[in-house]
């Protein structure tokens, strides 16, 4: 056998595997006539699942993006698969091609962006607390000797902490695997507030209501962290990320995005703020 063989396979195995990585992902949702869709269940009203179905204002953005992606690839028959993804394994689903985009509820960040990158801005938030009225917190500093609960492996968590020690608020921070353990906890008195962004407390609060009409809930007054959302897409590949934020921008400049928001946000009672506005207006970049 040529001593060369072993050689020669070897490196047209990780050939193959780089070509695979290499490839871009339209090509891909071209290859398999299908766009895999990540959303998170569990960040109401932005992404949840409602009856086994994804919903939510993420959820409907995306939907358009699809409407993108498909009209630049020219297949009218591409098929479009939403995929739970949790905080835990989103960025693995998205680095592994488990799915070809994420829209959920992610904060951008530098950090992040090591390893995904981001499309345009979809929603601006900040982080706050949550509280049962009975025991309202109003400001920041009333956490003083009080219990917050947090989920980890969030940037919500890093800056809850940055936010307590750059303000000598002395408060037990709690980690919970999730809001959803946190407003468990919440309830039971276990610990006296909540941190989260503000719009999934708030899908949150809504949902708990549905469950028990007697829950009464309360934000504080204070926002302790400037959280901007956009979609993850796999890093250095700009030929997709154009297509996708084609699809936002345009969606933003015809003002579509105000029937989505109404729907998934503003039925609750909540107006847009006005950095919210702003960022409508900026992403709605032209042509």
């Amino acid at each position: 056998m040529n001593r060369l063989a072993p050689v020669l396979l070897a490196v047209a195995a990780l050939s193959a595997t780089a070509s695979a990585f290499a490839q871009g992902t339209l090509e891909r949702v071209a290859q398999r006539g299908e766009l895999r869709i990540g959303f998170r269940a569990d960040a109401r009203p932005l992404s949840f699942e409602d009856n086994g179905s994804a919903a939510g204002y993420s959820v409907d953005i995306c939907r358009h993006v699809a409407v993108g992606v498909r009209e630049h690839l020219k297949l009218q028959d591409m098929k479009v698969t939403f995929v739970p993804v949790t905080i835990d394994n989103r960025f693995d689903a998205l680095v592994d091609g488990d799915i070809d985009i994420e829209c959920g509820a992610t904060t951008i960040t530098l950090q992040r962006q090591e390893t995904v990158d981001f499309t345009l801005m979809t929603f601006v938030t900040g982080g706050t607390i949550l509280s049962t009225a009975e025991n309202r917190i109003g400001a920041m500093t009333d956490l003083d000797g009080k219990r917050v609960a947090v989920a980890r492996g969030t940037s919500t968590a890093d800056a809850l902490r940055a936010f307590l020690n750059e303000n000598a608020i002395d408060a037990r921070v709690v980690m919970v695997d999730d809001r959803q353990a946190g407003m468990e906890r919440l309830a039971r008195g276990d610990v006296d507030a909540l941190a989260g962004d503000q719009i999934v407390l708030l899908g949150d609060a809504v949902a708990a209501l549905e469950r028990d009409e007697q829950a009464s809930f309360s934000f504080s007054d204070e926002l302790f962290s400037y959280e901007p959302y956009a979609f993850m897409v796999r890093r250095n590949d700009a030929d997709f990320r154009l297509v996708v934020n084609r699809a936002i921008a345009k969606l933003f400049r015809d003002g579509n995005q105000a029937q989505i928001y109404q729907t998934w946000v503003g039925s609750s009672g909540v107006k847009p703020s006005t950095m919210l506005v702003a960022m409508y207006l900026i992403q709605g970049v032209s042509e």
